[in-house]
């Protein structure tokens, strides 16, 4: 976290959300704070902007705090503690309310979607991306085809599957049924945009897209991490032999991995064999990662 951003965060006194079983008492305290009339919003940034009054900051903040809460819902079946998840959506919108400014010719909310889905989704990511998921050739092909399966099959909703829709979808991807039932668990809150916010809240998810044509910066931004990540990623796998660097690429880095006999059959070597080397690869760059990132933090 940048200095700016600790010293937003040490300023707003935002209402604390210390765990998933304080969330009951954290949404009657958001909603105190009043909504802002545009005209209200416009002073507060000037304020913000050109006296550097973190009083208009805090206010900016709090009244905007129901929207953080309300994009965090959404995520809820990803399978991470809510109360974390709102925390990230939170210094999403401040980060929002550092950056944003009147020439955008939006209203604050609108600019400050983009930051808090960025958040909360860059702590997914951190949480359970290649560090943490994927420890098997099946999960990574699962987290990558799961959604892409369930349209062609006509599953469009976020449910638990049925059990012929379980079993066709582990035979489409030659995985077990078992770990076709835990993926679309942990990915259940990435669905329909035309299904309500919660069960609290009627507003559709629709609701909270941003309009992209308005929002160029972020796309570039984005652009700009993803770039970074894969920057990290190649950087490390090109510190593991060649052999491993195959078979982390055909194995766990692609959308149609090689089977285990396959690549067997290039090396000259047994299954057995690749699934060590495999596992002992993964292991690895999973180190080389870490440590690459810690070290550019």
């Amino acid at each position: 976290m940048s200095k700016d951003h600790e010293l937003v965060v040490r300023k707003c006194q935002l209402p604390a959300v210390v765990n998933d079983n304080s969330l009951a008492a954290y949404f009657e305290k958001i909603k105190t704070f009043p909504v802002l009339t545009e005209e209200q919003e416009k002073e507060l940034v000037t304020d913000l902007q050109q006296n550097g009054n973190m009083q208009a900051a805090q206010i900016l903040v709090t009244s905007h705090l129901r929207l953080a809460a309300k994009i965090a819902l959404t995520y809820r079946r990803y399978g991470l503690p809510l109360a974390d998840i709102i925390s990230e959506a939170n210094l999403g919108l401040m980060q929002a309310v550092r950056k944003f400014d009147l020439s955008k010719k939006v209203r604050l909310a609108t600019y400050a979607i983009w930051w808090i889905k960025a958040s909360i989704n860059d702590y997914i990511l951190r949480s359970w991306s290649l560090v943490k998921i994927g420890t098997s050739a099946a999960q990574k092909k699962l987290f990558y085809n799961l959604k892409r399966i369930k349209n062609k099959l006509g599953i469009y909703d976020n449910k638990e599957l049925a059990p012929q829709e379980v079993k066709a979808i582990a035979q489409e991807l030659v995985v077990n049924e078992d770990d076709v039932k835990e993926m679309n668990m942990r990915l259940g809150g990435d669905t329909s945009l035309n299904v309500n916010v919660s069960d609290e809240d009627e507003n559709e998810r629709i609701d909270l897209v941003v309009d992209k044509s308005q929002n160029i910066e972020e796309r570039v931004a984005r652009h700009q991490e993803a770039a970074y990540k894969k920057a990290i990623l190649l950087q490390c796998l090109a510190q593991l032999n060649e052999r491993e660097q195959y078979i982390v690429k055909n194995r766990l880095l692609t959308e149609d991995p090689q089977t285990l006999n396959e690549v067997g059959e290039k090396f000259g070597i047994s299954r057995e064999r690749v699934r060590q080397i495999e596992e002992a690869a993964f292991k690895k760059l999973q180190q080389l990662v870490l440590l690459a990132v810690s070290v550019k933090k």
